[in-house]
């Protein structure tokens, strides 16, 4: 199968006071109306069944227990595997892991149509802070009630092309893309909860949040010569605003569908993921023109050093 209609599926925001079993009725909406468009695979967003809780502080960490999942599939998610596998469909979401070790992780996983999970992906580049901070405007606690992810950038081969995952800040990290593009990924899939207003800078808000938000899903897409979603957990929540701005991008880095709303929403657009050869064979032949001899700092500095 080289084609294929993709579906993501866009979510409003999930308030606190939200069942599992509420937002999973929402997503199962979202499924039937990307089956009736014909959808092979349906993409949801980052952290889709419950709020996004790291903009709350409290002292106890495990005081946010309740909000991570410590089994996949469970008795609230269950449906989701049982309706994607009657239709045929596969699928990914992301969701909060809590592992039998207590370790805390902020997850993505790929689900074949016959309702296996086939990939799991852990967030490696976790964004915010760790505690309290009074001079932001509002918290990203990332930090604090996640660990960075242990998995690494891996793809699958599921319905007939390679599949791999990204979430959310990963995405502005080029380092994430060329890791995916070279395996020869042909479908990146990434969920996203993007405040509008950047809490440390009054001068960065929507326009520019939603700008490089597209930027960086449209340079990635092009870079490595693959088929991209973005999907967006986006309006008000909890008295929070986050930006919209779900797309599908093809292999020459131009979006062909856009969401419209800030709420629940599915598009669809179609995937030939036999395009994605000829930008990997030509300007992105990576085992013609890469000069790794020359980038030893990519993975062996993290922080700036400067010239003396």
């Amino acid at each position: 199968m080289t084609r294929m209609i993709l579906a993501a599926a866009q979510m409003g925001g999930i308030q606190k006071d939200e069942s599992r079993e509420e937002v999973v009725a929402r997503m199962l909406a979202l499924m039937e109306k990307a089956h009736a468009a014909g959808a092979g695979f349906i993409a949801y967003p980052e952290m889709c069944l419950t709020t996004f809780f790291p903009r709350f502080y409290v002292e106890d960490r495990a005081e946010f227990d309740h909000w991570f999942e410590t089994e996949m599939p469970g008795p609230a998610t269950q449906p989701l595997f049982d309706a994607a596998k009657a239709y045929g469909m596969g699928m990914t979401f992301g969701y909060c892991e809590l592992t039998p070790e207590g370790q805390h992780f902020n997850t993505a996983i790929i689900v074949s149509p016959q309702g296996e999970i086939v990939l799991k992906y852990r967030k490696t580049h976790l964004p915010g802070h760790a505690e309290y901070e009074p001079e932001r405007s509002h918290q990203h606690l990332e930090k604090r009630y996640f660990l960075p992810g242990n998995t690494g950038f891996n793809v699958v081969r599921s319905q007939g092309a390679i599949m791999g995952l990204a979430i959310c800040n990963d995405r502005r990290w080029p380092e994430s893309w060329r890791e995916l593009g070279l395996q020869g990924v042909e479908l990146v899939c990434i969920g996203y909860n993007t405040p509008s207003q950047n809490n440390l800078s009054k001068d960065e808000g929507l326009e520019k949040r939603l700008y490089h938000h597209e930027l960086s899903v449209c340079a990635g897409a092009y870079q490595n010569s693959t088929y991209a979603m973005a999907v967006a957990k986006c309006g008000m929540e909890d008295g929070n605003h986050m930006i919209g701005g779900t797309i599908i991008v093809d292999p020459d880095g131009f979006v062909i569908a856009r969401a419209e709303t800030e709420g629940d929403e599915v598009i669809t657009a179609e995937a030939d993921f036999a395009k994605c050869a000829f930008g990997k064979s030509t300007v992105f032949n990576f085992a013609a023109h890469r000069r790794i001899e020359h980038y030893g700092r990519i993975a062996t500095q993290t922080g700036v050093k400067l010239p003396e």
